[in-house]
């Protein structure tokens, strides 16, 4: 057994006992009476001592846990009666604040369970994510999604589960080890159950649904931020008045502090600043075990809208390369550049290369050179200085990366 799979199955056994709570608690609720009433409840009373057992197998997050256990009722009605005689409205409210703490326990560690799990899935989904792309782009050239295509194979009714058994199935698979590693602690994406459906049929029709709007609206969906859409970033100070107060005299700095970042988070911030602007689609990361470099780039459709030629889309491949040390060499480029041909069909009409780094002169001139040559596809060069211009009109995504 992995260390991630165990991990996982701890996190289930976790969230098992608190939906158990959770339901007892639910349960305990109903059997309280809303007034002062003294009496036995055989229900209640096994369901206080079953949520007290429960409470003992749930794991602590980051040192703590709900500790409140549910009243019995002889003392919740003495404690009403207590605060009613006292005629302190803020006593009878202090009581059923007291009353309700296990919920409100119960909620704050359903929040914070929540953003445990999405740390310890967080880079096994994005894996998982570039393998169903590569699986939808190798069964998209079997089964090209255009309209002409589908129209022409759909009255026939093509089920491309029973065509590509195997292909199909480990689709699936995937998608359902997806659904694993959410839990039911993070909510499902748009448009999941319409790509599960999809799945299930397999028509040709089906598929074209998958790649055209199932599949872009849940990657979406799962391709989450560094923080969570709720989740504080880091400020380093309490009060903005002081920053105010304090000599902000002085020069600006522009460079970025790149060493804060992996490889893995340098792709994720190339990632980030294309999927935020219009002028880029689909948005994809890839992986190709037989690069020299093993290396992972990005793909991504630039759009060029014009209103006399329409709209055009042009594919580009992004290699991401976190380099500190060195400068990108000539060698490199014609390296990276013959890589390419891995990523085809469909065409690359463009190569870029984002470095935290420089390039040197030589693999500067070359791309020079091939870019004035008649060769289809263009080369761009995006060192860190380009980067940190266009990271300049973002501060909140370099806040998030910690790049200052």
């Amino acid at each position: 057994m992995s260390q991630l799979d165990n991990a996982l199955r701890k996190f289930g056994a976790a969230e098992a006992n608190l939906a158990k709570l959770e339901k007892l608690w639910n349960l305990l609720q109903k059997n309280i009476p809303s007034d002062i009433v003294f009496g036995a409840n055989p229900v209640y009373e096994d369901a206080c001592r079953s949520y007290k057992q429960l409470l003992v197998e749930l794991p602590l997050i980051d040192g703590w846990k709900p500790t409140a256990l549910p009243w019995e009722l002889d003392e919740i009605a003495q404690s009403r009666l207590d605060a009613r005689e006292s005629g302190e409205i803020h006593i009878q409210i202090e009581v059923e604040g007291e009353i309700e703490k296990g919920g409100k326990e119960l909620r704050k560690y359903r929040f914070y369970f929540a953003q445990k799990r999405r740390k310890v899935i967080h880079n096994l989904v994005d894996q998982t994510i570039n393998e169903i792309d590569k699986l939808l782009d190798k069964l998209q050239k079997t089964y090209p999604v255009d309209d002409e295509t589908v129209g022409r194979v759909e009255s026939r009714a093509v089920i491309v589960k029973i065509q590509e058994p195997a292909d199909w199935q480990l689709l699936s698979d995937k998608i359902q080890q997806i659904d694993v590693l959410l839990g039911s602690s993070v909510p499902r994406p748009s448009r999941w159950g319409d790509m599960k459906r999809h799945l299930y049929y397999g028509e040709i029709g089906d598929f074209r649904d998958i790649i055209t709007f199932d599949w872009p609206s849940v990657k979406e969906g799962l391709l989450t931020p560094r923080y969570a859409e709720n989740e504080p970033i880091p400020v380093g100070v309490t009060d903005l008045s002081e920053l105010i107060l304090s000599n902000t005299s002085g020069s600006v700095l522009t460079q970025l502090n790149w060493k804060n970042l992996s490889a893995e988070d340098f792709e994720r911030l190339i990632f980030r600043l294309i999927t935020s602007d219009e002028n880029y689609e689909n948005p994809q990361w890839l992986m190709h075990t037989n690069a020299p470099d093993r290396g992972r780039d990005l793909s991504v459709y630039r759009v060029n809208r014009d209103r006399f030629s329409g709209v055009i889309r042009r594919r580009a491949i992004i290699q991401c390369k976190h380099w500190l040390s060195k400068s990108i060499s000539l060698p490199d480029i014609s390296t990276t550049k013959d890589q390419v041909k891995l990523w085809e069909p469909p065409r690359v009409d463009s190569l870029i290369i984002a470095t935290t780094g420089r390039f040197t002169a030589d693999a500067v001139n070359y791309t020079e050179r091939h870019n004035q040559s008649d060769s289809a596809m263009t080369i761009e060069l995006w060192p860190e200085s380009h980067l940190e211009t266009i990271l300049a009109s973002t501060p909140a995504l370099v806040a998030e990366f910690g790049l200052r």
